[in-house]
């Protein structure tokens, strides 16, 4: 009997399918594994931006994530909007609990546009809790810094001020616990992303190049390169090359796109299935 790995997504809840909960279950369709699924909140959006947000109380993710543990065996798990503290916590105390593989960070804490999505008891439970319970963690820059403590007002100009900086904010996220830190390239003046990864008392660092994409559809982007690099992981792949082949997806899947919306719209997740 055919099976496919399983993996859980943790992440609120988006209209326009380009990110959160359903871009996630596109995501793995397409690379082969099965996602289930536990919302943490409610938005308001569509491609034009997040009007509002209703997280999902706290006792309800609860029994969510105890009855899928006990029904299905996860391959890997992938964490993303939080929406609050009091979900955040929950969150903790279930990874804290089971032994799950391959759990992949992606602390949203603003959306695209700007909306707040996690308050600051959530961004103190995911630097005290969540980054020693992920294998990897995928922030931009900006959400490096937040976590790191040390916010940051511009994003440096030259590659070599970019990449000391993105060494700096790796190494005190480290320090927090993280194993393995991706700092994604999208907000950075070249799209490279950034990988080091702490194990058995090395440190292993890479850099991935990336080239610049003109295009509207990059709504959800940091959810697709997360769910795919969990999907890689589940699927047997080692961290550094997960990495590479989570950034090939969300390459193609972008230039792969058709217009959706009035405003910045999804990629296209399903591009493999469809050729």
């Amino acid at each position: 009997m055919d099976s496919r790995p399983i993996i859980l997504s943790i992440a609120g809840y988006d209209p326009s399918s380009g990110a959160g909960i359903t871009a996630d279950v596109k995501t793995a369709a397409a690379l082969g594994c099965y996602a289930v699924t536990c919302m943490t909140a409610l938005t308001v959006q569509s491609t034009q931006g997040v009007f509002a947000v209703e997280p999902v109380r706290p006792d309800v993710i609860r029994e969510t994530l105890s009855r899928l543990a006990v029904d299905v065996e996860l391959a890997g798990v992938r964490i993303g909007m939080l929406g609050s503290g009091e979900v955040a916590e929950v969150v903790a105390d279930f990874l804290g609990h089971i032994s799950a593989r391959n759990v992949v960070l992606d602390p949203v804490l603003r959306s695209s546009s700007g909306a707040a999505l996690i308050d600051e008891l959530g961004i103190e439970v995911i630097r005290g809790q969540l980054l020693r319970l992920a294998n990897v963690v995928t922030p931009n820059i900006d959400e490096a810094a937040v976590l790191a403590g040390e916010p940051i007002t511009k994003v440096p100009g030259s590659w070599p001020e970019t990449l000391a900086c993105v060494e700096h904010l790796s190494e005190k996220l480290h320090s927090l616990g993280s194993r393995g830190v991706v700092i994604t390239g999208g907000h950075l003046p070249e799209a490279n992303d950034f990988l080091s990864l702490r194990a058995h008392g090395q440190v292993f660092e890479r850099m991935y190049l990336g080239g610049r994409i003109k295009s509207r559809a990059t709504h959800g982007t940091g959810c697709a390169f997360a769910t795919a690099l969990c999907c890689q992981l589940a699927l047997g792949r080692d961290v550094p090359e997960a990495v590479g082949e989570a950034k090939e997806f969300v390459r193609r899947a972008m230039l792969a796109a058709y217009p959706v919306g009035k405003g910045t719209g999804p990629m296209n997740h399903l591009f493999a299935l469809e050729s």
